[in-house]
C-alpha cells in the first residue's frame, strides 16, 4: 500500500454518493480576489493574524517584511497582547475576537496561531468567508475533523498551508537538496533524533495527544519530506525516564521517550528517537544514508566560538535551548513561502494534505506503541467515513454503511484543492491563465 497523498480524487468510493455540498456547505469556488498581477504590478495582499503569543508575534514579524503583504488586523482572547502587538509592528486594528479577523471584508488571507483545539473551527470559518488560510500545526486534534477542515478549505476555493516549520530550516532543507540531488546516492536509511532541553509541565502534557502527536509528529514529517515517499508501516515504543509525575496519564501521554521505525518503499528505512530531556541544549539532528556516502547535519549554537584548553575542547557554548532561538529562520521563512505563495498565485509549498499525513503517521504511532506490533498506515486511513466532505467521522471497520469499503489512502478522503484546480484549469486552457 502507498499512501500516495500528492495525487487528489474526488470521492471515497465508487459505489458510494459522490462528494457535495452540504445545504449549508462553505463558499464555492471562485477566482481569487488577489490576483497575482494586474496592469500596475503585483497585487497588495491583506492579512489577518489570530492568536498574538509567540508563534503568532513571530509570524507577524516575518509578514511585515514579506513584499506586497499587509498585515490589517490581528487578535487575540487576551486583547492587551493584541494591542501590544500591533503597536509593535505597525497594524491599525486589534480585536479580541477571532472573527473580526475572519469576517473582515479587507482581509485575504488568516494566519491561524491560536491554541490547537480552535484551529478546524477556524479553518472552516475561513474557508466560509472566502479566505486563504496559514495554520500552525495540527490542522485538528481530531483526524475526522482534520479531513473536513481541508475539504472546507478545498471546496470553498482557498488556499491552505500546513506550518511544519523544519522543513524550512536551512540544515534540514541541505540533506533534502543532497538527496534530490544524489549526493549520495540512493537513500538506504533516514536517522533523525529530537530531545527537547527539559520537559513541559504536567499541564502541558495532560490532554497534549501524547508523544507522538504533540513531539514526534515533526520528525515523522521529515522523515516522509526527506524518504520524497508515503511511508508504509511504523513500529513504536515509549517509555518515561525523566518525569515520573506523567506516568499517571493515558496513552502515549506517560512517555517522555519514545522511538520509531518507519518502512518506505524500495526498503528505505527510518530510525526516530525523541526525548522530552537534553542536559545539552535542543538536539535536532538528521542522517541519511546512500549508496555513495552520507550526510549529516549538527546541532545549532549561538556562536561558533570555541575552546581549547587542558581539561576540555570544543564549543564555547550549549546548542540553542528554547524552540524559537533555533528556529527563529524556519519560522521566518515558512511565512515568506507562504505570502509568495499569495502574491505569485503559486503553490503552496506544505499542504493540507502534509498536515493530515503528519497525523496519520503519529497515530500510527500511538497504537503501534498501545499494541505492540508494526501498525499499517492503511489501518489509520480506514476509520475514517465521510458522508460527504464537510461531514466525515470515525467509525469501526465492521460498522461502515452497508456497501461502503473505507478507503485506505487519504487522497480518496479529500477533494481536489486550489493549487490542483488551477493546474487543471491551467491544462484545459494549453498552459494560458
Amino acid at each position: 500500500m502507498k499512501l500516495s497523498i500528492i495525487a487528489i480524487v474526488t470521492c471515497v468510493a465508487s459505489n458510494v454518493q459522490a462528494f457535495t455540498m452540504a445545504p449549508n456547505g462553505v463558499a464555492q469556488y471562485t477566482a481569487l480576489r488577489m490576483t497575482a498581477e494586474d496592469s500596475h504590478g503585483p497585487k497588495e495582499i491583506k492579512v489577518g493574524v489570530i492568536g498574538c503569543g509567540r508563534i503568532g508575534v513571530v509570524h507577524l514579524g516575518a509578514i511585515t517584511k514579506a513584499p506586497n503583504v499587509r498585515p490589517i488586523i490581528v487578535s487575540n482572547p487576551t486583547i492587551s497582547k493584541a494591542e501590544a502587538a500591533a503597536a509593535q509592528y505597525g497594524v491599525p486594528r486589534f480585536t479580541s475576537d477571532a472573527m473580526d479577523v475572519i469576517t473582515d471584508p479587507e482581509v485575504d488571507a488568516v494566519w491561524i496561531c491560536s491554541p490547537s483545539s480552535f484551529h478546524a473551527e477556524q479553518i472552516k470559518a475561513c474557508a466560509a468567508n472566502g479566505k486563504h488560510v496559514f495554520c500552525e500545526k495540527p490542522l485538528a486534534t481530531d483526524l475526522a475533523e482534520t479531513v473536513e477542515a481541508i475539504n472546507a478549505c478545498n471546496e470553498a476555493g482557498v488556499k491552505l498551508m500546513t506550518g511544519l516549520q523544519r522543513r524550512f530550516d536551512p540544515n534540514f532543507k541541505r540533506v533534502k537538496t543532497a538527496i534530490e540531488n544524489k549526493e549520495v546516492g540512493e537513500t538506504i536509511m533516514i536517522k533523525l533524533c529530537s530531545r527537547d532541553p527539559s520537559p513541559p509541565p504536567f499541564e502541558y502534557v495532560k490532554g497534549g495527544g501524547g508523544i507522538f502527536a504533540d513531539m514526534a509528529v515533526h520528525d515523522l514529517d521529515m522523515s516522509r519530506f526527506l524518504a520524497g515517499e508515503d511511508p508504509i508501516d511504523i513500529l513504536a515504543v515509549g517509555s518515561c525516564h525523566i518525569d515520573k509525575s506523567i506516568e499517571t496519564l493515558e496513552g502515549s501521554e506517560a512517555f517522555d521517550t519514545a522511538s520509531c521505525i518507519v518502512r518506505y518503499p524500495n526498503g528505505v528505512q527510518a530510525m526516530i528517537d525523541v526525548c522530552r530531556q537534553s542536559s545539552y541544549g535542543y538536539d535536532q539532528r538528521a542522517e541519511v544514508l546512500g549508496t555513495q556516502g552520507m550526510i549529516a547535519t549538527d546541532n545549532v549554537y549561538p556562536n561558533t566560538a570555541k575552546i581549547s584548553k587542558e581539561s576540555f575542547t570544543g564549543n564555547a557554548d550549549m546548542p540553542f535551548d528554547f524552540f524559537l532561538s533555533r528556529y527563529i529562520e524556519a519560522y521566518v521563512t515558512e511565512t515568506v513561502a507562504f505570502c509568495e505563495s499569495l502574491v505569485n498565485d503559486t503553490p503552496v509549498p506544505c499542504t493540507g494534505q502534509d498536515g493530515l499525513a503528519a497525523l496519520i503517521m503519529a497515530l500510527a504511532a500511538d497504537k503501534s506503541a498501545e499494541e505492540n506490533r508494526w501498525v499499517t498506515f492503511k489501518e489509520i486511513v480506514e476509520s475514517v467515513y465521510c458522508a460527504d466532505p464537510l461531514n466525515c467521522e470515525l467509525l469501526p471497520y465492521d460498522v461502515f454503511p452497508k456497501g461502503m469499503q473505507p478507503s485506505s489512502d487519504p487522497k480518496d478522503l479529500l477533494t481536489a484543492d486550489y493549487d490542483a484546480k488551477k493546474t487543471k484549469e491551467k491544462l484545459i486552457n494549453g498552459g494560458v491563465m
